[in-house]
């Protein structure tokens, strides 16, 4: 999570009285002033003060206002800068912020609530470019981006469309198998936004039956339909000023989806039974464990609602795929489920380790977690052994019914099921082709759909 947000503000001027005025005005706003009477002393103070945004005269002895905002830019060290400039200097003024990076410009004198307002949204920027190069910090040091783990070169890639799009406002579709992550996704794309102030909403399509899905995304007017004993706000409306995560789109019916894609396009939200629209502001994203193009194909999802929401698309790739990543995401993991469980295991075995490198996963972060919890409560304390492990993951050589995954062939041990031979090698194929799984069913012979209901059957849809 971010840090608290800091309201610091270095006010310079000459004009004693000028920046007194300043620094009273600001702190009844709630902020924390300092002041400077030219550039020298403001680089000065800005050794000590951290201030996040600056709010400087430009006329000034010793270092006008011109030659503290070089300096600062020299340094890659400047904070949002709000320029006052006096009548008549305006062309001065637009140059500073066109030239020299300025945040902008007010002419004295200075209007109070057009100050408080660029205060704000100076402050907004200052806050979202710290909390971009603190994230981008611990990403270069751990591998980890709020609470995703991976120093993999496909999770450097997804933390790097990650932070390209969050800024903006634009839809995103993140798609993956189930247990990826899709919804940490999601949760960092908004913390690393200018919307993270506001709610993270997510709604599961696939949990909720078409009659109550309406309800629950626009809302609904009392006596709208029966059991509607009060007005209830929506998700949208519950989401304003956020972000809305639609969890497994592609299970939404085609009415609704109609209507969802309304909302994006004109941003207008009618409550059920409502006779007027609400407007939002809302940033929408969506995920799905589909292959989209073959939902839509099978009409399972609308054409025009996938392009509407595939403005940005993020491909999280199966643990499998990046099997040097799961020593980090373990080691992430066991210090959660030690404050959860209040346990005290320092580690992993190292015998633990290979053995969960090797595993296929199909449940991908989610089964390991679940692996390891169980680890964790049978432990309790110091290192997990193979015997903390659950009966059914055992090595190879102490399970041999189960298919053993060997480069790019599936060796079967004698007592293996024709069950455990086709998963073994539905699985496999997957791998081969980067769980394209288009391709994978070419490959083995069988139908799509046949695909889809074989690994919904493994819990790896």
């Amino acid at each position: 999570m971010s840090a608290p947000s800091r309201r610091h503000v270095l006010i310079v001027d000459d004009e004693e009285s000028q920046r007194q005025a300043l620094a009273t005005l600001v702190a009844s706003w709630g902020y924390t002033p300092e002041t400077a009477e030219d550039g020298q002393d403001a680089l000065d103070k800005l050794a000590a003060f951290p201030a996040q945004v600056i709010v400087t005269d430009l006329s000034m002895p010793r270092l006008d206002g011109f030659a503290l905002l070089r300096r600062l830019r020299e340094q890659g060290a400047a904070p949002p800068t709000i320029v006052l400039t006096a009548y008549g200097s305006i062309e001065n003024a637009v140059a500073t912020v066109h030239d020299l990076g300025a945040y902008w410009f007010l002419e004295k004198p200075i209007q109070p609530a057009a100050l408080q307002v660029l205060l704000e949204r100076a402050l907004e920027k200052s806050n979202l470019s710290q909390e971009k190069e603190r994230l981008q910090r611990r990403l270069a040091y751990s591998g980890e981006l709020d609470e995703m783990v991976g120093r993999s070169r496909l999770m450097q890639h997804v933390f790097s469309m990650i932070q390209q799009v969050a800024p903006t406002s634009a839809c995103v579709l993140i798609t993956g198998e189930s247990g990826t992550g899709k919804e940490m996704v999601a949760r960092a794309i908004h913390q690393l936004s200018s919307r993270r102030e506001g709610p993270f909403i997510a709604i599961n399509c696939a949990a909720l039956p078409e009659t109550l899905m309406e309800s629950e995304l626009f809302g609904h007017e009392k006596g709208a339909f029966t059991g509607a004993a009060e007005r209830r706000a929506g998700c949208f409306e519950l989401a304003q000023g956020g972000t809305l995560l639609l969890d497994e789109i592609g299970e939404m019916q085609p009415l609704t989806q109609a209507k969802l894609l309304r909302v994006l396009e004109d941003g207008r939200v009618r409550r059920l039974g409502a006779k007027s629209e609400l407007q939002v502001d809302v940033r929408v994203i969506a995920a799905t464990n589909k292959v989209p193009e073959v939902a839509v194909a099978r009409g399972e999802l609308r054409q025009d609602l996938y392009y509407r929401l595939n403005v940005f698309h993020i491909q999280l790739p199966p643990l499998r795929d990046r099997r040097e990543d799961i020593p980090l995401i373990a080691e992430a993991l066991l210090r959660d489920l030690n404050r959860k469980h209040s346990c005290k295991v320092t580690g992993l075995d190292t015998a633990v380790v290979e053995r969960l490198e090797r595993h296929d996963w199909p449940g991908n972060v989610r089964e390991l977690r679940n692996v390891l919890e169980r680890a964790v409560i049978v432990a309790g304390e110091g290192l997990i052994t193979m015997n903390h492990l659950p009966a059914g993951f055992m090595t190879p050589s102490q399970s041999p019914g189960q298919p053993v995954s060997d480069g790019d062939c599936v060796v079967l041990r004698v007592g293996a099921t024709v069950a455990d031979a086709e998963k073994g090698l539905i699985l496999k194929t997957l791998e081969h082709t980067s769980n394209n799984k288009t391709r994978a069913a070419e490959i083995l012979g069988i139908s799509l759909k046949t695909l889809h209901n074989k690994l919904k059957e493994y819990g790896a849809a």
